[in-house]
């Protein structure tokens, strides 16, 4: 019998009119949008749907929607098919997704969360002022010793996102960042650009955001994980709520590891790995961290219905 693991994207999988095709078929998606809309104060689903995209990559509305998006297609795979995982896991943002969907946190207080925690993000680091960029075909190590190289005084630039062999995404001051991208571009990297989002996420640049998230976080009823979740901060499975709270916290302000994440999948005998989510960003990287794996996608109907097979 196939072990399988479920993860949920972050940022940067959003798109204007998402699961567009899926919400024709199935009421699940406007349902969850709905509950999302009533929380935020906005309609959540229009925004998605008709944009403008610029309004929809703001992190305070991009990290809600994605929530939602993969929520609900969370929920149509367990209404029609019950699929029992192993394990699950979310990639930044995700993370908040998986403890949803374990039942750890509900719907209504991750959407909450979320879009306070875009806000904290947007609040912490005036606009233009900080960074991210993706690297690609240098050693984590060697990015490493780039970004403490690199980094003058006062600056902040460090390793955010391991997100598979050969690609790290680093954040920091825009200054650092640029800085650092030549470099890297002189010792042989095959891509170094930055990313469209304003909020050097996953920095120390987030301590003051992390901070108010923590109030917020004393706020919110938090329950031990029916299934399990690995974090993304220690890749350990959360055992209580004290742990789930610590965890978000020190998220926003330390790296995600997304290749181990991965790889202690495989040591758990995990087989299948099913993203649910938009976008196909994780399974591109998964691919790269463990190819023996079997990996799937549920993003539109054509591959909900094959996941639901």
């Amino acid at each position: 019998m196939k072990k399988t693991a479920i993860v949920f994207p972050g940022q940067g999988s959003q798109s204007v009119a998402m699961l567009a095709d899926v919400a024709a078929q199935f009421p699940e998606v406007e349902k969850t949008f709905a509950e999302g809309s009533s929380v935020l104060g906005y309609d959540l689903w229009k925004l998605v749907q008709q944009g403008p995209a610029d309004v929809l990559n703001q992190t305070v509305h991009t990290q809600p929607a994605l929530l939602a998006a993969s929520v609900a297609l969370w929920r149509i795979i367990q209404s029609r098919q019950s699929i029992k995982p192993e394990i699950l896991a979310g990639h930044s943002l995700g993370e908040y997704t998986a403890l949803v969907c374990a039942n750890a946190l509900s719907f209504q207080d991750a959407i909450r969360l979320v879009a306070a925690r875009g806000q904290y993000m947007q609040d912490a680091v005036p606009a233009n002022i900080g960074a991210l960029a993706a690297i690609v075909g240098l050693d984590d190590a060697v990015v490493k010793i780039l970004c403490d190289n690199t980094v003058q005084a006062n600056e902040v630039l460090a390793p955010a996102n391991y997100n598979c062999p050969g690609q790290l995404v680093i954040a920091g001051h825009r200054t650092a960042v640029e800085r650092a991208l030549i470099t890297a571009k002189e010792q042989g990297a095959r891509l170094a650009m930055l990313l469209p989002v304003s909020v050097p996420s996953h920095c120390v640049l987030m301590k003051p955001a992390a901070e108010r998230l923590a109030e917020l976080l004393k706020t919110i009823s938090i329950t031990t994980p029916a299934v399990p979740v690995i974090n993304n901060v220690d890749v350990v499975v959360y055992q209580d709520a004290a742990a789930i709270r610590d965890g978000l916290v020190r998220q926003l302000f330390m790296p995600v590891r997304w290749v181990e994440t991965v790889q202690s999948f495989v040591k758990l005998g995990v087989t299948r790995v099913i993203e649910c989510g938009p976008g196909k960003v994780l399974s591109g990287l998964n691919k790269r961290i463990a190819a023996e794996l079997e990996l799937a996608s549920a993003n539109d109907v054509s591959s909900l219905t094959l996941v639901m097979e």
